[in-house]
């Protein structure tokens, strides 16, 4: 199967409720590589590359978060496939 790629901000309240932690576990349990980052803005950036059906299984889970968070709006944009990650981290 052809590996995907796609990039996502998720607004809301994101940042100090665990999202980045929760989307790497998410992501390392889907066998996903990219990162995770909080933006200056308030938003959490996610890059995240693999196979689609399990691209699609984050990103439906990044429509919601983890139970502390409280997702307002996402933006979700297709990227070209890079292979650019070993895993799937926390940037800072």
């Amino acid at each position: 199967m052809a590996k995907k790629r796609y990039h996502a901000i998720v607004k809301g309240l994101v940042q100090g409720v665990f999202f980045r932690m929760f989307a790497k576990k998410t992501a390392r349990s889907l066998d996903l590589k990219g990162y995770t980052k909080n933006l200056p803005d308030g938003t959490v950036e996610i890059v995240v590359e693999g196979e689609e059906s399990n691209i699609k299984v984050i990103l439906d889970w990044l429509k919601k978060g983890p139970s502390s968070a409280k997702v307002m709006d996402i933006k979700i944009k297709k990227e070209e496939y890079k292979g650019e990650f070993d895993s799937f981290e926390i940037i800072t």
